[in-house]
């Protein structure tokens, strides 16, 4: 069930928060984010689930997208992946998954043999300029994701650590890893009146609250964000100037219009169609 709180903050207090959901469960998966409702208020990130999966029979099948790309940060076991662009292969705990899907790519992915997978996907959405554009993937091994201090910067720069991921709007996601009573303070960059965070593991006090394997949504400003954690804690957390553009959606799609969604559309159908005659889904 959703469990969303408002609270209020005087405007001398800590920057606030103005959402909170334990999202809904469903097969392993927590959707704490979609485009049509928490999403509108933290764009261009428009959707976050949590994914505990245990074995390779809760492989996610083979799937389109077009309009956004889609982040996957690996938190325990490893994903085995394959997709439309070429890329195939199996990302280890700790690494990154960066597809931007463009104009269209299906892909699949779930544990890998043996094993089970937990981790955070986000997807975030393009820019009229990428959105019905050439697709790329990176995938990110955990030796290439920088870090200062506690923070591993999977998009963005933070300190001295940047991404090797580069979208063309400035975003930052960054996730981060604190031991039992550990505080972590975070400036957004100039700009960034969009803050987020989402908890994986443990619970973190933050703006005169504890949030504990949820996300919440900070009051859109410049102010400085301050994690204490209680216990060991994983969470994830992004900033951006907010997307200026309505969010179009379609079932795995988000665009900037209905022209740009119905581009997208119709090459995922093709897509889906070359897949389907070679017997490849």
């Amino acid at each position: 069930m959703n469990a969303r709180v408002d609270i209020a903050y005087p405007a001398t207090a800590e920057r606030g928060i103005v959402h909170r959901t334990r999202g809904r469960g469903r097969g392993g998966v927590t959707r704490f984010v979609s485009p049509g409702d928490l999403g509108e208020l933290i764009k261009p990130f428009v959707f976050v689930d949590l994914f505990e999966l245990e074995s390779s029979r809760h492989k996610m099948g083979m799937h389109p997208h077009s309009g956004i790309a889609t982040v996957t940060v690996i938190l325990d076991g490893a994903l085995e992946y394959r997709e439309t662009t070429g890329s195939r292969g199996v990302l280890p705990v700790g690494g990154i998954e960066w597809m931007r899907a463009g104009g269209g790519v299906w892909h699949e992915g779930g544990p890998a043999d043996g094993g089970g997978v937990t981790g955070f996907q986000l997807w975030l959405a393009l820019p009229p300029e990428d959105e019905n554009g050439p697709t790329q993937s990176i995938y990110l091994a955990p030796e290439h994701v920088q870090s200062d201090g506690p923070a591993r910067v999977v998009i963005g720069q933070y300190g001295t650590a940047s991404s090797a991921i580069r979208p063309r709007a400035p975003i930052n996601y960054l996730h981060v890893t604190l031991r039992d009573g550990e505080t972590w303070r975070y400036q957004p960059p100039a700009g960034h009146d969009v803050a987020w965070v989402a908890v994986g593991r443990g619970a973190v006090d933050t703006a005169g609250t504890t949030l504990e394997r949820e996300v919440a949504v900070l009051e859109e400003g410049g102010g400085e964000l301050v994690f204490t954690a209680r216990g060991a804690t994983d969470f994830v957390l992004g900033s951006a100037p907010k997307h200026p553009h309505e969010l179009v959606t379609g079932y795995y799609s988000v665009h900037t219009s209905h022209a740009a969604l119905v581009r997208g559309e119709a090459e995922i159908a093709r897509i889906g169609a070359e897949l389907r005659a070679a017997g490849a889904m």
